[in-house]
């Protein structure tokens, strides 16, 4: 194992999310907020050693973010909010920082080498 360069970062929807897939058409999902927050998705972020570089890092990405989270559920962007405000995408998101990243692979197999 070991250390990698990169901070990462666990986007966690919150209600307003949900209540947005809920809402879609023909949404009949049966799904709680602890079971969409419970397999959420993970970035690599540049190294930071302190929180308000890996929040900002975050602002500058946020649509990507945003827009990644969305087409997960809907490929019809008419049905996505139409301003995805960095505020927006706070209202819709926790965001978990780590400042600590380790490989567990104990070596990189070819096929995944730059």
């Amino acid at each position: 194992m070991y250390q990698i360069d990169r901070g990462m970062a666990l986007i966690r929807p919150k209600q307003a999310f949900l209540d947005w897939l809920r809402a879609l058409p023909g949404s009949e999902l049966d799904i709680t907020l602890e079971q969409l927050r419970g397999d959420c998705t993970s970035l690599l972020l540049p190294l930071f050693s302190e929180l308000e570089e890996a929040l900002a890092a975050i602002d500058e990405i946020y649509d990507e973010i945003f827009a990644m989270e969305l087409s997960s559920w809907a490929d019809d962007e008419s049905l996505w909010p139409s301003e995805r405000t960095v505020q927006l995408f706070w209202e819709w998101f926790d965001v978990e920082l780590h400042s600590l990243v380790v490989d567990a692979m104990e070596d990189i197999p070819e096929a995944e080498l730059p």
